[in-house]
């Protein structure tokens, strides 16, 4: 994997960069839509790819419980099995492992849980986390962390991130031998100069405590990987304080490789998050919101079946030119709603994501132009505003 900065804010840490994997040139700062299950929830390839989406991330957790990491193999690789042609990135599941509180069990060797699909019992080593990502044949892989719930204590805190330590260097040394071995080249492009050997980021925990943070970070930056993620957040402490971390997180990151936000999130967080000097984000909200009725605009969210929009022939977002919003009336949306029929789903999610991706543009322009704190600040006074009317409303509908 390649990476280079393009071009840097003079008023805060954005900056504006290209990262190139075997599938193609991607731009940040980027959003990534989840693909859970191979797929975006709702939504087609080729959806995706008009709406400018050049990257997704999918869960070899899932992928390995219910399909198997080895049929998806035997079809030639998670981009041929799901017709992405593009970036995939994999998550290593670990989050969503630790969340299975008292149905998982942790020690250093790995963790252990039963599945959610069978009830059968299921080990996961980082090793075994590696081998999954490698059968998919992803372009970016995750390594198994230990990602502790908020609020915690320091030590348990440190005794996470010291464990996600150890095993980052042995799912990087596992990486090694299987790249020794030519595992990693079973799903090379033979469109790409780029040999197709599965790039390891690293994941900094330490809950939020600094101290941890930054220790956190020296100690991944010795193992020289290609990217690192800020994991661990996002978790219930707040905006202010995840915001908090992922500034002194993010300002002693290389300069020269990608970082990645995990689990991130609304439209502010990501404005806050790039001045901040982060390049990558992942999260559920635009497709998710999108299914149960709620859209993103620039100033704020709407909510489709407030009866006010029972005649409106406006569209979602005026000036917008996706889809959904060139074809379509707020009232025929929530109608489609009220019927429960699925092309809602899909026509507010395509919108959704539609909003994310030219956010980013509009940021990588406005870096690239010099222009990226003025753009921050109008922004999130003009987003603000509207989700404060917002409030009002829903006051008014429950009083």
């Amino acid at each position: 994997m390649r990476f280079k900065i393009l071009g840097a804010d003079r008023e805060t840490r954005a900056r504006c960069g290209e990262m190139e994997t075997a599938h193609g040139r991607v731009r940040t700062p980027l959003f990534m839509p989840v693909a859970t299950h191979a797929t975006v929830k709702a939504l087609t390839p080729k959806q995706l790819q008009e709406i400018g989406v050049e990257a997704i991330i999918c869960n070899a957790y899932h992928l390995a419980l219910r399909t198997g990491e080895e049929v998806v193999k035997s079809l030639g690789g998670l981009h041929q099995f799901m017709g992405w042609p593009r970036t995939i990135a994999t998550d290593s599941g670990g989050f969503q492992v630790f969340s299975l509180n008292n149905l998982s069990r942790v020690s250093d060797e790995g963790v252990e849980f039963r599945s959610p699909f069978t009830g059968d019992r299921v080990f996961l080593s980082p090793e075994r986390v590696i081998e999954i990502q490698s059968s998919l044949g992803s372009d970016i892989a995750m390594p198994l962390d230990h990602c502790v719930k908020y609020p915690c204590s320091w030590e348990e805190a440190q005794q996470a991130m010291l464990r996600t330590h150890r095993w980052a260097r042995r799912c990087h040394e596992f990486r090694i031998r299987g790249a020794e071995c030519g595992v990693n080249s079973t799903f090379q492009n033979p469109n790409s100069e780029i040999k197709n050997e599965q790039a390891l980021f690293g994941i900094v925990q330490g809950s939020v405590y600094k101290d941890l943070r930054l220790e956190s970070v020296r100690s991944l930056v010795e193992l020289g990987l290609e990217g690192y993620a800020i994991g661990g957040l996002s978790v219930g402490e707040g905006k202010e304080l995840m915001l908090e971390v992922v500034g002194y997180t993010s300002e002693t990151l290389p300069w020269e490789r990608p970082r990645y936000l995990m689990g991130v999130g609304t439209p502010e967080d990501l404005v806050e998050a790039v001045a901040l000097g982060v390049d990558m984000f992942d999260c559920v909200l635009p497709t998710r919101n999108g299914r149960n009725g709620t859209t993103f605009t620039r100033e704020g969210k709407l909510k489709i079946l407030n009866s006010g929009y029972k005649e409106d022939p406006r569209p979602l977002e005026e000036m917008c030119q996706c889809y959904t919003c060139r074809n379509f009336s707020r009232a025929y949306l929530r109608h489609l709603f009220l019927s429960g029929e699925i092309l809602a789903m899909t026509l507010l999610s395509l919108h959704n994501l539609y909003f994310f991706q030219r956010l980013m543009s509009d940021i990588r322009e406005a870096i690239l132009a010099g222009t990226f704190d003025q753009f921050r600040k109008t922004f999130l006074y003009q987003y603000a505003a509207r989700e404060r009317e917002n409030r009002k409303e829903i006051a008014l509908w429950t009083s």
